[in-house]
């Protein structure tokens, strides 16, 4: 968190190519969350997020922006499409399962911070399990003689098991059966902890269940290092933690909010959830207390990101009260066939690096020449022009369409370079993009 907002702004460009502006607004304010912490306590009360509404047509980078974001610094973050909620009454999903949700990846997030520094621990307890299975004790009246040469024979398998060699071979664990599935977070906490109830009445008096199962000592490791995590992690410690951390450091972005917008052209066919949708999420975003099986959670410091194409719609069409706890708007720009080409050649991850190392898995090695990468980008910026602006999700169309044939022969080339030039690509792609009926179909 200890980045500098144009630090922010350089990790993101890696990337993401362009849009300077959103990286900008975001850096800030995730920079702020930052600065609060550092104050005294009364004043990191009154210090609201400023929430931010993002407009821009889809594949511009708009959940890739925040996404990118929350993965770097460890953030509990969830991405949730509003479309998908329902006003109170309706059957669907209500506004408040969305902070339920944050709070279970905040949970998730800690317990892996929590194994990450018992990671010696777990191991040990890990090892041990498998051990007693490969070497059972022995019982306790045994004579000091044979107490020694157990330990020998014990240092001795426990060297070939750390050095991997025991790997493949069987051992029987036990496993606890499982009962039911109790973890849904979108469940209203009152009806999860019915169904925590009931389940307790149906295994009370019952011996817990295991099943035996044979497993290599390597399936043995995964499946105990799940035990090991149970019993020695404080759970009760985790899950105070996890609550501050989606109190405080908490990113939700919401998804298509253009669609739970009421657009003053669609007089007479308004529907009545979307503005209750709408409603419900008024007191979300401005600062309300939410139940959750692991405690009551205070929305106030979560930080919102919205997001909408806005193409029908506009942000004018929210309610007032609503358009107000999004103080921050920042509008992503189209890509050209520039920033087309910069996300082919510039991202540290880039749709052609990754066809690249998939081919390079049967053997054969990819090279893209740069004006084959420039016809590319020009196909993609124009296939956009001429059916939907789908951003850069189109350069996965086009790029998919162009290797189809080298992908699916990827055995016969084996040990083979091939070389994408300007003229494959127009071999191939042309056709499709001229036969306007044809590419809506194919692209």
């Amino acid at each position: 968190m200890d980045l500098t907002p144009k630090e922010i702004v350089k990790y993101l460009d890696e990337y993401i190519i362009g849009q300077k502006e959103a990286k900008k607004t975001i850096a800030i304010a995730l920079r702020n969350r930052y600065r609060r912490m550092q104050l005294p306590k009364e004043l990191q009360d009154e210090i609201m997020p400023k929430n931010i509404l993002m407009i821009g047509s889809t594949g511009v980078g708009k959940t890739e922006i925040a996404r990118r974001l929350a993965k770097s610094f460890d953030l509990p973050f969830i991405k949730v499409e509003a479309s998908k909620y329902t006003e109170v009454g309706f059957v669907g999903r209500d506004v408040e399962s969305m902070v339920r949700d944050l709070v279970a990846a905040s949970i998730n997030l800690v317990k892996e911070k929590h194994k990450e520094k018992n990671q010696d621990l777990i191991e040990d307890y890990v090892n041990k399990k498998i051990l007693e299975k490969l070497l059972p004790p022995l019982p306790k009246m045994a004579n000091e003689s044979k107490k020694e040469e157990y330990q020998k024979s014990y240092e001795k398998m426990k060297k070939r098991l750390l050095d991997g060699e025991l790997d493949n071979l069987k051992i029987e664990i036990e496993l606890p059966k499982s009962g039911l599935n109790i973890e849904d977070s979108s469940l209203p906490p009152e009806i999860a902890r019915a169904q925590e109830s009931i389940a307790k009445i149906f295994t009370i008096g019952l011996k817990k269940e295991s099943i035996k199962k044979e497993v290599s000592v390597k399936e043995a490791r995964e499946i105990l290092k799940t035990e090991a995590s149970e019993k020695l992690l404080d759970m009760e410690q985790i899950k105070i933690e996890a609550l501050q951390k989606a109190q405080n450091e908490g990113i939700i972005f919401i998804d298509e909010i253009d669609k739970i917008a009421v657009s003053s052209k669609a007089q007479g066919r308004q529907d009545p959830s979307k503005e209750g949708v709408q409603r419900d999420l008024l007191p979300i975003v401005e600062g309300s207390s939410v139940n959750t099986k692991w405690g009551t959670v205070k929305t106030d410091h979560i930080l919102f990101i919205a997001a909408g194409a806005f193409h029908v719609s506009k942000p004018s069409d929210l309610i007032p009260e609503l358009q107000g706890r999004f103080p921050l708007r920042v509008e992503l720009d189209s890509l050209d066939k520039e920033a087309l080409y910069k996300i082919l050649t510039l991202t540290k991850n880039s749709l052609i690096k990754q066809y690249q190392a998939l081919l390079k898995v049967e053997g054969v090695e990819l090279v893209f020449e740069d004006e084959a990468l420039k016809a590319i980008a020009n196909l993609s910026y124009e296939a956009n022009q001429k059916m939907e602006d789908i951003g850069a999700r189109r350069l996965h169309t086009i790029v998919e369409n162009l290797l189809e044939d080298i992908s699916f022969e990827a055995d016969e080339h084996r040990g083979e370079k091939i070389i994408i030039d300007k003229e494959y690509v127009h071999k191939k792609l042309d056709n499709i993009i001229k036969d306007e009926d044809v590419a809506r179909y194919i692209l």
